[in-house]
């Protein structure tokens, strides 16, 4: 078995954090407080070099990290902002040392963490680079082998013989990721910087990680809070949480811990009964199912089958009527970025009994996002509304794709379009 290329053994970093002055409201009290101050300084001075665990200044960013890279693999690394992500990887670069434990690095590494990170902003864009290259300890040689590549792939031509200072983020991203990716480390590791390039630049930046991972040997770890580029880019995962690993895995496994974890709806069921916007007690909707390929959750992820199984209860008079039966996805803002019912589609829904399921599916999932939807259905008959309730649970979305979406997009109704929708009454 190969020697790992990274290995992180009980790494744990601690921070001290400044405590709140105290403030007295009284004259007397200000007065004391000046008294006072000289000692209290001193007593500071004496803690800065010596603090307990449980001070209540001290805050643990990380806390026993251990996990292993091998050569070539791309470890995505997930969790909330201040979860210890970017901490971890100014470890890894060796931009900040552990509070304790250890780190083995059989490589140099690149890192592409904080927008302008390793640029000197007086330097031009082509001294910089001779200066990264310098630095990962190649000759001059190798970095003017290199350079009109680096150029290239950054597209800032026009500007690289000036300064970095004048350069505006996305530019600097642009170098920045170009270098990384070109002086040829062994272990390249990038943070969420990359959200702040344009969406053609991106491309190129995944493309180019997947390529020196396996095209190159090149071992790559990336961290990002779009969940589709980690699941295209990365066959393992870790999810970090509160400073510690709370799961590690196939990507896969890990980013379904992740969306369901920060899902707010905690099931797939929902139980309309009592809605505050149900008109009629126990007839209408009664309740909702989620299902996506076939399982009971509450995330789905885009290209999956999504079934949405409804249970009603109606009159007698209410038989062998075309029904409308509608649902509907929002976002935070409230845009309905999906909706539709049968009669969109032409399709002729009709209840035979008094009690029982209608089922819609759609066959792929079109939403090319990442983000937390509420749900909304509607229940009517012809042309007449029978009850619209909205805000009944919560859907996490997720895309699968991030290089590209074959999805159809209404830019002037602000909703996807659908492929293939089915209803069937049972």
């Amino acid at each position: 078995m190969s020697k790992p290329i990274i290995k992180v053994e009980n790494v744990s970093k601690r921070y001290r954090l400044g405590l709140k002055e105290r403030r007295s409201k009284t004259l007397a009290g200000q007065v004391g407080n000046i008294l006072k101050s000289p000692w209290e300084n001193f007593q500071r001075l004496r803690k800065l070099s010596k603090f307990g665990e449980e001070d209540e200044s001290v805050f643990w960013a990380l806390k026993d990290i251990n996990f292993e890279v091998n050569e070539g693999e791309v470890l995505g690394i997930i969790g909330k902002n201040g979860a210890g992500k970017s901490t971890l990887l100014k470890i890894l670069s060796q931009i900040t040392e552990p509070t304790s434990g250890r780190i083995t690095l059989n490589g140099r590494v690149a890192s592409l963490l904080e927008v302008g990170t390793g640029f000197h902003p007086e330097l031009t864009g082509r001294e910089n680079i001779y200066m990264n290259g310098t630095i990962l300890g190649m000759t001059r040689r190798e970095i003017d082998r290199k350079l009109d590549e680096i150029i290239d792939f950054s597209g800032i031509e026009k500007f690289v013989d000036t300064p970095v200072k004048f350069y505006s983020s996305g530019m600097k991203v642009r170098l920045g990721f170009s270098v990384a990716a070109h002086l040829e480390p062994e272990i390249l590791v990038i943070d969420e910087v990359l959200a702040v390039g344009d969406y053609e630049f991106q491309q190129k930046c995944l493309g180019k990680m997947e390529d020196v991972s396996k095209n190159q040997g090149r071992t790559v770890l990336f961290v990002s809070h779009n969940m589709g580029a980690v699941r295209n880019l990365c066959s393992r995962a870790i999810l970090i949480e509160n400073g510690s690993i709370k799961c590690e895995s196939g990507t896969s496994e890990v980013l379904k811990v992740y969306v369901e974890k920060d899902s707010i709806l905690g099931t797939s069921k929902m139980l309309l009964t009592n809605h505050p916007d149900k008109k009629l007690k126990g007839i209408g909707l009664l309740s909702a199912c989620i299902k996506v390929d076939g399982e009971e959750t509450n995330s789905i992820t885009t290209g999956q089958s999504l079934e949405i199984i409804l249970d009603y209860k109606v009159k007698v008079s209410h038989l062998n009527m075309p029904m409308e039966i509608g649902f509907g996805l929002f976002d935070s803002e409230l845009n309905g970025l999906l909706a539709f019912n049968n009669r969109n589609f032409r399709k002729l829904v009709k209840l035979n009994n008094t009690e029982g399921k209608v089922i819609i599916r759609i066959d792929e999932f079109p939403m090319y996002r990442d983000e937390l939807l509420s749900l909304s259905f509607y229940f009517g008959y012809l042309d007449t509304e029978y009850e619209v309730l909205h805000n009944v649970g919560k859907i996490r979305a997720v895309t699968s794709d991030y290089l590209r979406s074959s999805y159809p997009f209404n830019s002037r109704l602000n909703q996807y379009q659908l492929k293939n929708v089915t209803y069937s009454v049972i």
